[in-house]
């Protein structure tokens, strides 16, 4: 325990610069909006425009909005149908914030964060608009403004592509050695990895962390208020 309270010290203590993923680390974007209906309802819009067999049956089990979105992005690059689709979940994001639920201490440890001088970002695959729409919400904005970098209509360059931090990285003036991620999925492990910054998973349950340790993240917390501790003291 104390060698891992000392590897946190040694990761908060280098990062002048934290992109924080947005649905986990901030909040549980989809907790009274599942994101298994939004799924299921891509699936029946698709459908409903006679497109069934643009999924494979695999595919349209998923449980994922995202993945959803992918595969017809796979077949239909930069089409009209993938920029409507991309609108269509942009819209249940936004819908979704009025009943995400804040990730405890999320809020508290951003406030500090930016108090104590570094400098904050959103990488995430989620809109920007719901993002901002969110963070508003809770009275956060300014601590990331201008520096939120989510879904653009290029979708292969989503996490675990690491575009969206090296965005951030380019935005801020900001040496990856200097940076720190903190993600609570593979992918943002991945797009942590190919950006070069350093990266710190979060996950809430154990069905979470093995998941990030399986994709080789060393350093992984259950609560964010250990990092709260660490920069209070």
């Amino acid at each position: 325990m104390a060698q891992e309270t000392e590897n946190l010290r040694e990761l908060i203590g280098r990062a002048r610069y934290v992109l924080f993923d947005f649905d986990g680390p901030i909040c549980r974007l989809f907790a009274g909006h599942r994101a298994e209906l939004i799924a299921e309802g891509q699936v029946r819009w698709l459908e409903e425009r006679g497109l069934h067999g643009l999924l494979t049956e695999v595919e349209r089990q998923v449980p994922d909005p995202h993945e959803v979105l992918r595969a017809v992005d796979r077949r239909h690059a930069g089409s009209d149908l993938v920029a409507e689709l991309e609108e269509r979940l942009t819209q249940q994001e936004l819908r979704a914030v009025g009943s995400a639920r804040p990730t405890p201490y999320a809020d508290p440890l951003i406030r500090t964060w930016t108090a104590v001088g570094s400098r904050l970002a959103i990488t995430t695959n989620n809109s920007p608009r719901a993002v901002r729409s969110y963070l508003t919400t809770r009275g956060l904005e300014e601590c990331f403004h201008p520096h939120i970098y989510g879904r653009t209509q290029d979708l292969h360059l989503l996490k675990p592509h690491p575009h969206c931090l090296n965005r951030a990285l380019n935005a801020m003036g900001a040496d990856a050695e200097a940076a720190l991620m903190i993600g609570d999925t593979p992918s943002d492990h991945q797009a942590a990895r190919e950006a070069g910054v350093a990266f710190l998973g979060y996950a809430r349950n154990a069905r979470k962390e093995k998941l990030l340790r399986a994709s080789g993240a060393e350093h992984v917390i259950n609560s964010l208020e250990s990092i709260l501790k660490v920069l209070r003291n």
